[in-house]
């Protein structure tokens, strides 16, 4: 079956969600279809969250990383309002104009359900917390930052699908296999062998997808710029031992660079009061963290990543491929994710279930499998966390305790990026590439930014044409 629509969405993460919405606000009655692979937003599940496994079965499509909201739609739901981390937007546009964008996204979640209530680097204590973490060449990231929360986040998605699924076709279980180009417009052959034509092309594949729209790029001709891979661990302790700092900013992003090699360490993704949960990107398992705004859900741990930048140069090309190769060591080790206490990792002892049993910190994560780190992560990579543990002990005093837990691998993936124009075009006319796994984008903010981007470009070329 072949159709034709003026604009195709590749993804329904929340760059495609967000292009989609100011599409069908600015352009009605245009044509605006959306293909994602997963679920909709009533319909995914993941048989570990729901309890019935231990660990990941490998469904045949994600339902933690594919479908309505992507990958953020079971996060805890951290909204950063900030230009200093969360994607590279700058690189494209005035930092003014990401963060209007980012504040225009917010106040549609606003109006879908989420706080007001805000976070902030600016107040008198995160000022103090500022300078305190200076005294230890710890770097505090500027940004206010609103916290959903697991069980919310998805009620705004779903209030959001509500609103828009009269306005978008919305096709779900139906990933795109290829991307050709024709003499006006483009064309997408599904899965499933059907075919749909457009106009013009948003592609927001989302972290499932990076490497497949990295291979479809550079059938293309399409140029790829290498872009970074972030590997570490996630580290859970008791809250207490943070809580000076997340009551105060809640989502410290700290900035450490190591003695030994001069890498770059950062924190990310804390959760106070939080839970680990494990998932599945493209078969390799990995681990990340959530948190709850619901008093009766929280844990009594906090957990964070710890993340070792890596960013690589000619003839190396293939970074992604470098993330999922270390993920895929720790998964051979355990068959899923693993587990190791701090002091264990220091002395050179594997823990195992006897040893983990006598932990102080009790992991929330349970079908993570007890091991050593050491035979999966690459020596500089865990030389570089370990230093940034005992650095961040200094700042909050029980970090480095012996029963600190560490699970890896976490990885964080990044598609290679696109040469892009300052408006997210790419070098084929009316081809758009938005999002996290297009390389343009690392977090809620600004994958929600960038859609709306595109969306207002398009809008406004189509104006120029009546």
């Amino acid at each position: 079956m072949r159709e034709k629509v003026d604009v195709a969405v590749i993804g329904c993460g929340e760059a495609g969600i967000y292009a989609a919405y100011e599409l069908a606000r600015l352009c009605r009655p245009l044509k605006v279809l959306v293909l994602e692979k997963g679920e909709d937003i009533y319909r995914r599940s993941c048989p570990i969250v729901a309890g019935k496994v231990r660990s990941c079965v490998q469904c045949p499509v994600c339902g933690t990383m594919c479908g309505f909201g992507g990958a953020g739609a079971f996060s805890d739901g951290k909204f950063n309002f900030t230009t200093q981390f969360g994607g590279w937007l700058t690189d494209f546009m005035p930092a003014s104009e990401v963060m209007e964008l980012i504040g225009y996204v917010d106040e549609i979640n606003v109006g879908h359900g989420a706080t007001r209530e805000l976070y902030s680097t600016s107040t008198p204590e995160a000022r103090a917390l500022e300078k305190r973490a200076l005294e230890f060449d710890l770097h505090l990231l500027q940004a206010k930052c609103k916290h959903l929360g697991t069980e919310n986040n998805l009620r705004i998605l779903q209030n959001i699908y509500e609103d828009m699924k009269e306005r978008v076709d919305f096709r779900f279980r139906t990933g795109v296999e290829r991307i050709e180009v024709l003499e006006k417009g483009y064309r997408l052959i599904t899965e499933k062998g059907d075919e749909v034509d457009c106009d013009w092309l948003i592609a927001g594949p989302g972290r499932s997808g990076a490497e497949w729209f990295a291979n479809q790029c550079k059938a293309l001709g399409l140029k790829l710029l290498n872009n970074q891979v972030d590997i570490g661990v996630r580290v859970e302790l008791p809250a207490r031992v943070f809580e000076h700092i997340t009551d105060v900013v809640y989502e410290s992003k700290l900035v450490y660079r190591t003695k030994q090699y001069g890498d770059q360490v950062r924190t990310f993704c804390m959760n106070p009061y939080g839970h680990v949960v494990a998932e599945n990107v493209e078969g390799i398992n990995t681990v990340n963290g959530h948190s709850y705004a619901d008093p009766g859900l929280r844990s009594e741990n906090t957990n964070f990543a710890l993340l070792v930048s890596n960013r690589f140069t000619e003839p190396f090309n293939e970074p992604y491929r470098y993330g999922k190769h270390i993920a895929s060591l720790s998964n051979m080790l355990s068959g899923g994710v693993l587990v190791q206490r701090f002091g264990d990792l220091v002395s050179g002892i594997r823990t195992n279930e006897h040893r983990m049993s006598k932990s102080f910190t009790k992991p929330t994560l349970t079908a993570a499998v007890p091991g050593d780190l050491s035979l999966a992560l690459p020596k500089r990579q865990l030389d570089d966390i370990i230093e940034m543990i005992y650095q961040l002990d200094k700042l909050a005093p029980g970090t480095a305790n012996y029963d600190t837990l560490l699970y890896g691998a976490e990885v964080k993936f990044y598609s290679a990026r696109l040469s892009l124009s300052g408006e997210l075009e790419t070098a084929l006319p009316g081809f758009f590439a938005i999002g996290d796994g297009a390389g343009v984008t690392r977090g809620l903010a600004q994958a929600g930014a960038s859609g709306v981007k595109v969306a207002r470009v398009i809008a406004e070329r189509l104006k120029g044409k009546k």
